[in-house]
């Protein structure tokens, strides 16, 4: 397990590469560890565009993404690490999860996206998904104002390619209003 440094090149038997992006050390160290004991050979990286060095190095089989990193959204980097190999398998990870921005994830190329809190093998088991489930459980109940108010916001902002600032104005909404409402968690149902 390495932080922040390029991936080493593969051979035959070396282990599958892993890249995990995530903005909280913490996090990036205890999911690195549990992934290097199932065999990976892990990289950390805390933003994009460290993301995206280790990356151009050598090209990970396999990543986790957080969604809201500094600066720039996940989102971006899912679509960069398809251009630069589309084979690679990323699992989106949140804790904001919305139905907007798991649709962009993927449509991005996205294997899977998982709302946090996560365990390794939800993580293991969306990497080996490779089509949807017809048979996951419809809720008999409709979302609440408050998911249904997150969700809309989410899609204006991702319209909005994540700009706080032009999401406001099309939501008639003053900017820290909106940075209030981004910053806490969705409502659940």
């Amino acid at each position: 397990m390495t932080d922040m440094t390029p991936l080493p090149a593969m051979e035959a038997d070396d282990h599958p590469t892993l890249l995990i992006v995530d903005d909280d050390a913490t996090f990036c160290g205890v999911l690195a560890g549990a992934m290097a004991k199932r065999g990976f050979d892990v990289t950390c990286a805390h933003t994009v565009e460290q993301a995206l060095e280790c990356a151009e190095a050598c090209t990970p089989e396999y990543a986790v993404i957080d969604l809201r990193l500094p600066g720039t959204s996940g989102l971006t980097l899912v679509e960069k690490l398809k251009a630069l190999d589309p084979g690679t398998r990323i699992v989106m990870l949140t804790g904001y999860a919305s139905i907007a921005t798991a649709v962009e994830a993927i449509k991005l190329g996205a294997t899977h996206y998982l709302a946090k809190p996560v365990d390794v093998d939800e993580i293991m088991l969306a990497f080996e998904r490779t089509s949807g489930d017809a048979d996951v459980p419809i809720s008999a109940h409709p979302l609440s104002v408050n998911r249904l108010e997150w969700e809309y916001i989410q899609r204006v902002l991702t319209e909005n390619k994540g700009n706080v600032s032009v999401t406001a104005r099309a939501l008639n909404m003053h900017r820290r209003t909106l940075q209030r409402k981004l910053t806490k968690n969705p409502a659940k149902t």
